[in-house]
C-alpha cells in the first residue's frame, strides 16, 4: 500500500510538472513573438533571398521556414533552461508595454541597419584576425 501511495505521488508530481512546463513553453513562445524576433528573421530572410535565383526562391522559403521553426523550438528550450516562470512573466509584461511594443515594431529596421553597419566593419575584423593568425 505504501508503494502504491508513493508511486501515485510521483505520478502526480510528474504530471503537474509537465503541465507547468507546457504553460511556460506557451509563454516563452509569446515572449519570442512579442519581442519582434520575427522582424529580425524577416530582415535576414530578405538579405538571403536576394542571393537566391528568382526561380528557386519559393522552394527556398519553404525550407527556410522549416528551419526557423526548428530554431524557435530550440530557442524555447534555452529560455526554459535559463529563465524562471517569473522572468518570462516580466518579459511578457515588458513586451506588452508601449516601449516593448515599439521595440518589437522597430526590430526589422534595427536588424537591417545593424547588418549594414556590421558589413562595413567586416573587412576591419577580417584584417585584425589575419594579423593575429600569422
Amino acid at each position: 500500500m505504501k508503494k502504491l501511495v508513493i508511486t501515485a505521488m510521483f505520478a502526480f508530481v510528474s504530471v503537474a510538472g509537465m503541465a507547468q512546463e507546457k504553460a511556460s513553453r506557451e509563454d516563452v513562445y509569446k515572449v519570442i513573438e512579442n519581442s519582434g524576433a520575427a522582424g529580425q528573421m524577416s530582415a535576414i530572410k530578405k538579405q538571403i533571398l536576394g542571393m537566391i535565383p528568382q526561380d528557386k526562391q519559393a522552394a527556398f522559403l519553404v525550407e527556410f521556414d522549416v528551419i526557423i521553426k526548428k530554431a524557435n523550438e530550440k530557442t524555447v528550450d534555452v529560455y526554459l533552461e535559463e529563465f524562471t516562470k517569473q522572468d518570462i512573466k516580466a518579459m511578457l509584461d515588458f513586451y506588452n508595454s508601449p516601449t516593448g511594443k515599439k521595440m518589437a515594431q522597430k526590430s526589422e529596421v534595427i536588424a537591417t541597419k545593424s547588418q549594414e553597419a556590421m558589413a562595413g566593419l567586416q573587412s576591419e575584423i577580417q584584417a585584425m584576425v589575419m594579423k593575429y593568425m600569422q
